[in-house]
């Protein structure tokens, strides 16, 4: 978010909080890209807030809900409901102290990540399937106007690559399920009670092999049961759709115009090598 964007956001957190009932005077920025993520003091709560034409936080609310009911590793919920004040909708969330810098062993995150897949069968709630996020990537190649750097034959490239890979991911024949949906490195807390997962919006149906992918390629050596050839067509997948993201003319991540430039190169060696 701009600067006063990310004011006026801060602000929408800070009386969600005190609606809530919770003492807020200060909040410490910990992101700051389409979203924005604080850390409310002196209740030492986690406020994310977003823009109101996000439609997901009532989504995201519901499926950690259901995540702690049936004991999967996902970080708590401090407020059951969604606030929205002044054009932004918020959600207030268990602050955890990080324990450690290191990176979480592979072995714990394949771990954590098998516990929150079987608890993710035992969640009923109606989800998009991961097609729709590709459809939603492919969508945002074809349109110039929101995608205006983007050179013509890079656009080909990347279009041609996520129908491929589509094709691939959804005629494996693996069994679907609910799924996070972007279970990267930042996406899982080191915890003092273990590894915790946050940010649910992304959650989708497909194979686990479409979450494998996001997590570092050690992590599924420690997963059983998993199609290597499937996570390999995952990976391109996904890959194809962070890079589209990243020409998106409203993205806000820091650097996101250079990571595209060189995940559309990781991509194309990706899949001269598949070919």
């Amino acid at each position: 978010m701009q600067e006063y964007e990310a004011r006026r956001a801060t602000q929408a957190a800070i009386s969600s909080a005190s609606l809530f009932g919770l003492t807020a005077h200060d909040a410490a920025v910990l992101h700051n890209s389409n979203k924005l993520t604080l850390r409310l003091q002196p209740c030492d709560v986690l406020a994310r807030v977003a823009p109101m034409t996000s439609q997901c936080a009532q989504f995201e609310v519901d499926v950690a809900q259901r995540l702690a009911e049936v004991g999967s590793p996902v970080a708590a919920l401090q407020a059951p409901e969604v606030f929205f004040l002044d054009d932004y909708v918020v959600t207030l969330w268990a602050y955890y102290e990080p324990v450690t810098s290191q990176a979480i062993p592979n072995a714990d995150y394949a771990g954590a990540l098998e516990c929150l897949h079987a608890g993710m069968r035992r969640v009923d709630l109606p989800s998009p399937h991961f097609t729709d996020r590709v459809a939603e990537a492919r969508t945002l190649v074809a349109d110039r106007a929101r995608t205006p750097e983007l050179a013509d034959a890079e656009r080909v490239f990347l279009a041609s690559t996520l129908d491929r890979m589509r094709r691939a991911v959804s005629g494996s024949g693996r069994p679907e399920q609910l799924l996070h949906g972007e279970p990267h490195p930042g996406n899982l807390l080191s915890t003092r009670t273990g590894p915790l997962f946050i940010d649910f919006e992304t959650c989708c149906r497909g194979p686990i092999e479409f979450d494998l992918a996001y997590a570092p390629d050690e992590v599924a050596d420690h997963y059983p049961g998993i199609d290597h050839q499937l996570l390999r067509d995952c990976r391109t997948l996904m890959l194809a759709m962070i890079t589209a993201w990243r020409w998106d003319r409203d993205d806000q991540l820091p650097n996101g115009h250079r990571l595209g430039i060189e995940w559309l190169s990781e991509l194309r060696k990706a899949t001269a090598q598949s070919g």
